[in-house]
């Protein structure tokens, strides 16, 4: 079995020239299967300075990864909860949209497409786990089993969330550019993942604890320069950065279309 499908050059600039940046250990992790790598090597872009995995797993690799899903990651789990954290999320984004529909990008629980249904918005999901697409059916809310760049849709999107994803897609690039194109002229971005700029990143590096090196399911880590950067390469306008409440070190960023 081919694990790894090899970078070989960044993912964001396609630089070829890559240096050593970190290694982990994922096999401690919930989603480790036994015949897979047990470390993962990191490796940073001399151009651009972004950081991301030797490699992304194969659809092979990937059915070991997701035999599994962890209970936050279940539609409906901790609904309570969750339900106050998307609140946070959703009124963030209030003065920027606060009607249409509001397509979550891996919605995982689905709290934040029932909490946006809440507060007016036509809720609308993507997530690759098949079994959730079926429990946010079941629950009459839209839901398809496919990644960003394949769906098409009448109409376009208010807002486009994507909670802790972006790090989990090989090419963000790709992935931006299906959301811009997907999103009206008056649309907004809704981006959370951590910030390895933090000073909680830098303190978890120092202390030798941080988890996202060993994050199986990530293959990037973004700073908040590199993310910004970004987002203006494929035509967006930040306009407002916070602090997620979801996970340590976490940033979010609302942007709209430049």
């Amino acid at each position: 079995m081919q694990e790894r499908i090899p970078f070989g050059k960044c993912p964001l600039c396609e630089c070829p020239e890559l240096a050593n940046a970190a290694r982990g250990d994922v096999s401690g992790h919930p989603l480790y299967h036994p015949s897979l790598e047990r470390i993962v090597q990191w490796k940073r872009c001399t151009a651009c300075g972004h950081v991301f995995t030797q490699g992304y797993f194969s659809d092979e690799a990937l059915k070991l990864v997701f035999r599994s899903t962890h209970e936050n990651q279940q539609a409906g789990s901790d609904l309570e909860k969750q339900r106050y954290l998307s609140a946070h999320i959703v009124e963030k984004v209030l003065p920027y949209a606060s009607s249409g529909t509001w397509l979550d990008v891996g919605f995982g629980n689905g709290s934040l497409l029932f909490t946006a249904q809440e507060y007016g918005f036509t809720p609308l999901g993507l997530d690759l786990r098949a079994e959730n697409v079926k429990a946010m059916a079941a629950l009459g809310i839209e839901a398809h089993c496919k990644d960003l760049s394949e769906l098409s849709m009448d109409g376009a999107c208010a807002v486009i969330s994507m909670a802790d994803v972006l790090e989990h897609a090989p090419y963000p690039t790709k992935t931006l550019q299906a959301a811009r194109r997907l999103l009206s002229d008056t649309g907004v971005l809704f981006v959370s993942l951590p910030n390895m700029e933090s000073m909680v990143w830098t303190t978890m590096d120092r202390q030798r604890a941080n988890p996202y090196w060993a994050e199986i399911e990530h293959y990037h880590n973004f700073g908040r320069t590199r993310l910004y950067a970004l987002l203006a390469e494929m035509g967006f306008e930040p306009v407002r950065y916070g602090i997620s409440e979801r996970y340590r070190a976490g940033m979010e960023v609302i942007a709209r279309k430049a």
